[in-house]
């Protein structure tokens, strides 16, 4: 699994300033220790390499941030430096870099600034200004060497809108990372004619490293058949403590769902998954039983970290988890049915859905129809909770090329369809109209995930993080 984001931090200066200067470097450190206490709010692992001034200094730093095996850079420009200065630090690193343009303070104080009749101390005091004036110079350097950046522009302090913007930076690093080190499991099998769910295995490992363990669906039967009487009655607990069972629930199925969660405890420790896509289509009474009654084990990993899609989505289990990294939840969705008197649509989806999002309790209820699959076992039945919500689909196109799309809108009040399944309402802001037509203009699988909030500028800055292109619809 994947370790804690490491982010390496550095500033950039002039070694001819210092003995011209006094207190210039001192100064700028002290901004630099500034930017290293906002950033352990949202990340404590922090290799801060202080002042790099020289270009000696600059091949030193890039091979200390590649033994510390850094995950991202950020390099705060505090006043004018040479390019060759960064240039090396960022070459030897090897990882993505974002440029911190932050100024010490709104304005110069004009009148206070003009009062000094020293000009070598108002050429310092400019200096301790001017970390927009390097910028151009880095970015044609990056540029013309091949180095993808990314930027900041704001102020140090008080400036919530540059440090969000920080803050989201690092998170989707440790998304990035996380993903890089994602064990993702594929048992059983493709929904045969599904074909918009098909993708190719080596393209998931181009686009978020990771790994992905091929296993069969007998093994899972198998660890079945292992499960005590006291896992069977701690599981069922945990059921009855997580979901609003329903009273039409048999005893019977709720001890084949408990065996199967069980199971897919073990299976998920014996390969360290991260994530599971499954299906399975065969006339063994093993696998049978096994496969429907997997919905609310699945539901319990989905809800602790491990989101599990069926229909062996691949693709849509990678946008589940990247939301659920994001801590928005993650849950396996698709089109129900178009409102247009309330102009929302309804989506939804049977098997597992995310505890941690759900509006209210989770119901646990008997299935008898379940479209095109197994007939039996037991279903959750949620909504989604009221409020903001982000759609994320990983969209495949005709070179296999992957990329984001992704739609905010609402989850909001109102009736649903009482079938035993996940269903909500969503409200876009565009309408129902202009966003099914925009939505499937990008040709995306049937499916997606859903998660709680307004995240699309946070997986914006994943896709430019892992050179993948975004779509926002609305």
């Amino acid at each position: 699994m994947a370790g804690e984001l490491k982010i390496g931090l550095f500033a950039i200066g002039l070694e001819t300033y210092w003995e011209q200067f006094d207190g210039l470097k001192e100064r700028l450190l002290g901004y630099l220790a500034v930017v290293e206490q906002k950033m352990r709010g949202c990340n404590p692992n922090i290799i801060n390499a202080g002042m790099v001034d020289s270009t000696d200094k600059a091949f030193e730093t890039g091979s200390h941030f590649r033994q510390k095996e850094v995950d991202i850079l950020f390099l705060y420009v505090t006043t004018y430096a040479l390019s060759s200065t960064v240039l090396p630090v960022v070459q030897q690193a090897k990882v993505p870099v974002i440029i911190l343009n932050l100024s010490p303070e709104a304005a110069i104080d004009y009148t206070s600034f003009n009062k000094m009749r020293d000009r070598t101390k108002m050429t310092g005091e400019w200096l301790a200004y001017c970390s927009a004036c390097p910028v151009p110079e880095i970015a044609n350097v990056f540029k013309r060497t091949g180095i993808t950046y990314h930027q900041v522009t704001g102020l140090l302090d008080g400036d919530d809108l540059c440090w969000s913007e920080i803050n989201e930076w690092i998170e989707a690093a440790r998304v990035k990372k996380i993903m890089s080190y994602n064990r993702l499991g594929c048992m059983g099998n493709y929904y045969s004619g599904m074909l918009d769910v098909y993708t190719d295995l080596t393209a998931q490992y181009a686009h978020f490293g990771g790994h992905i363990e091929i296993i069969e669906a007998d093994e899972l039967s198998s660890l079945r058949e292992r499960v005590t009487e006291k896992q069977l009655v701690g599981k069922t607990l945990d059921f009855y403590q997580h979901f609003d069972i329903q009273p039409d629930c048999s005893k019977e199925e709720l001890e084949k769902a408990a065996r199967t969660s069980v199971a897919l405890d073990k299976l998920i420790e014996k390969y360290n998954l991260g994530s599971l896509a499954y299906y399975y289509k065969g006339e063994g009474t093993q696998n049978l039983e096994t496969f429907s009654s997997i919905i609310l084990g699945n539901s319990l990993l989905t809800a602790h970290g491990i989101p599990v899609a069926g229909e062996y989505e691949i693709k849509n289990v990678q946008a589940m988890k990247i939301m659920d990294s994001f801590g928005a939840g993650g849950s396996f969705t698709e089109y129900y049915a178009v409102d247009f008197k309330d102009d929302v649509v309804l989506m939804g989806h049977d098997g597992p859905g995310h505890i941690s999002i759900a509006e209210g309790k989770i119901k646990v209820c008997p299935l008898q129809v379940y479209h095109g699959k197994v007939g039996s076992g037991l279903s959750v039945e949620m909504s989604v909770k009221n409020g903001p919500v982000t759609l994320l689909s990983v969209i495949e196109s005709e070179g296999g090329k992957l990329a984001f799309l992704t739609a905010e809108a609402a989850s909001v009040p109102g009736p649903i369809l009482e079938i035993g399944n996940t269903n909500s309402r969503y409200r876009f802001s565009i309408g129902v109209r202009d966003f099914l037509n925009a939505w499937n203009s990008y040709g995306p699988a049937h499916h997606c995930a859903v998660g709680v909030g307004h995240i699309h500028t946070k997986i914006e800055k994943l896709g430019k993080l892992l050179n993948m292109q975004v779509i926002k619809i609305c």
